[in-house]
């Protein structure tokens, strides 16, 4: 009976992580599918997105290790944004993983996992910076909404409108006879009002 329990103690340990891995797939998951649904921007999942990326890492160092230890390979485990990360230097053949005991299918389940949480997670970050660059002159203007942007969002949010203004500064407003610009400006700020009334 001991001995059971100490291997159901590692299965358990196993399990819990493989739980809390789980967990944050599906916590982002989750945060995914109600960025999809919702009409706003919603709160940014810091601490979530943080988590995704460790385990990113994490995957990614796994998968390194399984392939890289057995045949000499160097990974070089370097992250470049959202891109794709750094490959195993040498491919190999099916044939290869066979006869050094790695098996192929583990690898690929674990690329397979690794692509799949990569995938929502840049969804996820792709999602918001569309309704970002959408709703970009309602965020400026609302501290609120603000409020729910990461500082990497705010800084873009930034950068958009700042874009779009002189944008339509130089392609607009700069042909128009002064006495049109000051009326157009004037327009504009009515509209402003206008729409925080209702």
């Amino acid at each position: 009976m001991a001995s059971e329990t100490g291997e159901g103690s590692t299965a358990g340990i196993d399990d819990y992580e493989t739980l809390i891995s789980t967990t944050d797939v599906e916590l982002l998951k989750k945060a995914w599918r109600n960025e999809k649904a919702a009409p706003e921007i919603l709160r940014f999942e810091t601490s979530l997105i943080q988590r995704s990326r460790g385990q990113i890492q994490l995957m990614y160092a796994i998968g390194c290790s399984l392939v890289g230890k057995r045949f000499g390979m160097s990974c070089r485990l370097k992250y470049h944004g959202f891109g794709r990360w750094g490959r195993v230097s040498k491919e190999e053949t099916i044939e290869e993983y066979a006869s050094s005991g790695i098996d192929p299918l583990t690898v690929s389940l674990y690329q397979m996992d690794l692509d799949r949480v990569q995938y929502l997670l840049r969804s996820y970050l792709r999602i918001r910076l569309q309704k970002i660059e959408k709703y970009m002159s309602h965020i400026s203007k609302s501290s609120e909404v603000q409020s729910r942007l990461s500082e990497q969002e705010k800084v873009f949010a930034r950068r958009c409108a700042d874009d779009m203004e002189r944008h339509l500064e130089d392609s607009v407003l700069s042909k128009l006879p002064d006495n049109y610009r000051d009326i157009v400006k004037q327009s504009i700020i009515s509209e402003e009002n206008d729409m925080r009334l209702l």
